[in-house]
């Protein structure tokens, strides 16, 4: 299993952006709130924390790396079987937590949208 995180994978595009807010399904593994809906291309996915919380730009790359790097060591959850998702990971908390914290929440997140139907 490559462990590389492609082009292909990063969601793009504003049309595509604003259809996964509108139409997609809401959960939250704190610190993250998961918007997901299902795709024909491969597994994509957007990952932000918000300005209001950190203010500095250090910080708020950081955490995308952090939670970037949490899905591709965790992504082998989702690719079990022919379901593809368009996934938003929003990093919710005020404060930044270590990357074990955030891996473990990852993974809770993606099993969870690998066990939930699409109705």
């Amino acid at each position: 299993m490559s462990y590389s995180f492609p082009k292909t994978e990063k969601l793009c595009g504003k049309t595509r952006i604003e259809t996964l807010y509108r139409e997609g399904k809401k959960f939250v593994v704190w610190p993250l709130r998961i918007t997901y809906a299902p795709c024909t291309d491969k597994n994509q996915i957007l990952v932000w924390a918000a300005k209001a919380n950190f203010k500095h730009a250090v910080d708020r790359n950081l955490l995308k790396r952090r939670l970037r790097e949490a899905y591709r060591n965790n992504r082998e959850v989702l690719q079990c079987d022919d379901k593809n998702w368009q996934i938003a990971i929003n990093y919710i908390a005020d404060t930044k937590l270590p990357y074990e914290k955030i891996s473990h929440a990852m993974r809770k997140a993606l099993h969870t949208i690998d066990t939930k139907e699409w109705t």
